[in-house]
């Protein structure tokens, strides 16, 4: 029995959502040049900024994989954050990578690319990180969608209306405002989902109680729900694997360097990853400890409640039924406006973030001459608005298969593993050359989307199934360095200008 009150939660929730439109529709006026739209105008503080990463880096689908981890893994599940927070405080403090990328004063990852690599790297960098990050995206539609229906108690049939609605409000704001839009938002959206966070936890561990938490781990995975490299379906693959993505998330993730572009200066920027780190520790741990009260507090009755598809991914859905059932009137609101803000601030920050590199990248062999600002400014609102039509239409018919957070990691693989070797050796290596630079593009979209695809085919599921997304991502990220300096290396250095 789900416990949400349209006179009261729908209030509190008609009333965010209210103030959230408010406040993006209103800096519309401010946003004058292409510039503004996709990086603020590189004007964004620390302090904006820290609330904007952190917003914009936890929404639904952040939620919902971090608690199916937390219901699977039980208190391991929370080693991705950890990892995570390590790589975002480390490259911060060092400035590794993010220090030239900022100085150098580009808009997006690729457009630092040509000074090294040519137009034609560019405009492929471009391609592979729009291919890679709108599949990732692909299932937050549904997946924020389901979360909603489940803990609303709605009938499964508006599922679909719940989806384009939640899409409409986001790309409203984002077309209008675009980055500015998104910072101005992200802050409000923060300062909710925060509260929402803590108050549903805090009723979470007096209703359940810690130690039935704790208890409820040992019980069903002993020492492997603490030690991941102890638990039978992680291992050193699997947190390797995590590693290497997270390194390359915090370099080259477009979402999160998008704070270090938008900022004042690289100091700034660097401020702005020590002083997020932390949270994403929060990020796995909150939700992983709503997973695990799920895993302690459900009965095999209240799943009667789940359709036929969602009973098969039970430790998915298990967390919004376990909103559903503990969280009491006017709480209820209060949790669904902050589940609201974080999904919005991810999905429009996301947006923008492919749009930009479609505007900046793809379409740059395009643009003959410097086009005019307002000319800019209206394709990239065009662009936005394609985006969300696909990922209404793509959330609608791909069925996920297997582990949210493995889909994820495997989709982000397409464009994570070649761009942070490419932005790596960038910054860092004389020798990397286009040669290099295509040759690993080419094998970091291979291997997942190969993989992705032998999960769908009924002929290949089996092999895939034994291959494993751990040893696939690992086998991405080992190709594509190999590929970058087996590439590097076969193309001849270029002679300076007068030797013989």
């Amino acid at each position: 029995m789900t416990h949400f009150s349209w006179l009261v939660d729908g209030s509190i929730v008609g009333l965010y959502l209210l103030a959230t439109m408010i406040a993006g529709i209103m800096v519309r006026k401010y946003v004058g040049k292409v510039e503004h739209f996709l990086v603020a105008g590189r004007e964004m503080n620390v302090y904006l900024g820290v609330a904007s990463l952190a917003a914009t880096e936890f929404g639904i689908i952040t939620c919902m994989y971090a608690a199916q981890n937390g219901y699977k893994y039980g208190f391991a599940g929370a080693t991705p954050g950890i990892l995570q927070a390590l790589a975002m405080f480390l490259v911060g403090y060092t400035g590794f990578c993010i220090k030239p990328l900022r100085d150098a004063g580009v808009m997006t990852l690729p457009q630092l690319f040509q000074v090294r690599y040519g137009s034609f790297i560019r405009w492929l960098a471009g391609v592979v990180i729009v291919l890679g990050g709108l599949l990732n995206m692909g299932v937050f539609l549904r997946i924020g969608g389901e979360f909603l229906v489940v803990v609303c108690g709605f009938n499964l049939k508006y599922l679909e209306l719940t989806m384009t609605v939640l899409l409409i409000a986001v790309a409203v704001y984002t077309i209008l405002g675009g980055m500015l839009s998104v910072l101005v938002t992200d802050y409000l959206q923060f300062v909710v989902m925060s509260v929402g966070l803590i108050a549903v936890t805090i009723l979470i561990i007096v209703k359940i109680g810690w130690a039935s938490l704790a208890g409820t781990v040992t019980q069903h995975y002993g020492a492997a729900g603490f030690n991941p490299f102890l638990h039978a379906d992680m291992g050193w693959q699997y947190v390797l694997f995590n590693l290497l993505n997270c390194i390359a998330i915090v370099l080259t993730w477009q979402t999160t360097i998008a704070r270090v572009l938008a900022a004042k200066d690289s100091r700034t920027g660097r401020k702005v990853y020590t002083r997020t780190a932390f949270f994403f520790v929060c990020r796995f741990l909150i939700p992983g400890l709503w997973g695990i009260a799920a895993l302690a507090f459900l009965t095999p009755a209240m799943y009667a409640r789940l359709s036929d598809t969602m009973r098969a991914s039970q430790s998915l859905y298990a967390m919004p039924l376990l909103l559903s059932a503990v969280v009491p009137v006017g709480l209820m609101g209060l949790l669904v406006a902050a589940m609201l803000a974080a999904d919005m601030s991810t999905d429009s920050s996301y947006m923008l973030t492919w749009s930009s590199v479609i505007y900046n990248d793809i379409l740059a062999p395009f643009r003959r001459t410097i086009w005019p600002e307002k000319k800019g400014l209206r394709w990239n609102r065009c662009i936005v608005a394609l985006i969300g039509l696909f990922l209404l239409f793509y959330g609608l018919w791909y069925k996920l298969e297997g582990d949210l957070w493995m889909y994820l990691q495997l989709t982000g693989a397409i464009y994570l593993s070649s761009m942070s070797v490419l932005l790596i050796a960038c910054c860092y290596w004389k020798r990397a050359n286009s040669w290099g630079a295509g040759a690993a593009i080419a094998c970091g979209a291979l291997v997942p989307i190969v993989y992705l695809a032998m999960q769908q085919i009924p002929q290949t599921q089996a092999l895939a199934q034994k291959i494993g997304a751990n040893m696939s991502g690992l086998a991405t990220y080992v190709l594509v360095a190999l590929a970058m300096i087996i590439g590097s290396l076969l193309k001849p250095a270029a002679r300076p200008t007068g030797a013989r």
